[in-house]
């Protein structure tokens, strides 16, 4: 694995490791940066598949890793699996066989890759519950509700 890879895969893993994030805490532009770096595992699949063989399902493996981390709604996981795919068919039928050229396209790939995940991992796509609760009723219409602050420890009273 080129030294490219290798940090498209550490990268990758990093942005696994945040955890999962909810639905509807995404933003459009997370959806994307999720659904590009899903076309980039699939077309990343399909380059190392052509000179490592059909058995090898290094990329596949991370692809279901980020769907199992993002846990997306039904309708992220239907464009993240249509990405791959395309991103695996469209690298497929441009290189079926290993060659230098393959093998440059895989690094171009983990560029791509990598370029994406970093700026994935680097964006605090998370909210504040509170805010996020905040920014739906905004959304709606509504006076946000005020959450109540945390209870405060009861004193000790001496005997």
């Amino acid at each position: 694995m080129s030294p490219r890879a290798h940090i498209f895969v550490l990268t990758v893993g990093l942005l696994l490791a945040a955890g999962p994030t909810l639905a509807q805490e995404r933003s459009p532009a997370h959806r994307q940066s999720l659904i590009d770096l899903a076309y980039a595992l699939g077309e990343s699949h399909a380059l190392r598949q052509a000179c490592n063989g059909a058995y090898d399902q290094f990329w596949r493996d991370r692809m279901l890793g980020m769907t199992d981390a993002e846990a997306p709604d039904a309708t992220l996981d239907r464009r993240l699996k249509e990405a791959f795919n395309s991103g695996f068919a469209a690298r497929r039928a441009e290189f079926p066989a290993c060659s230098r050229d393959s093998r440059l396209a895989e690094v171009a790939a983990a560029r791509r890759g990598e370029a994406l995940a970093r700026r994935m991992g680097s964006v605090a796509y998370r909210l504040d519950p509170r805010e996020a609760e905040a920014r739906r009723a905004a959304e709606l219409g509504l006076e946000p509700a005020l959450s109540p602050e945390p209870p405060s420890a009861p004193a000790l009273k001496r005997p």
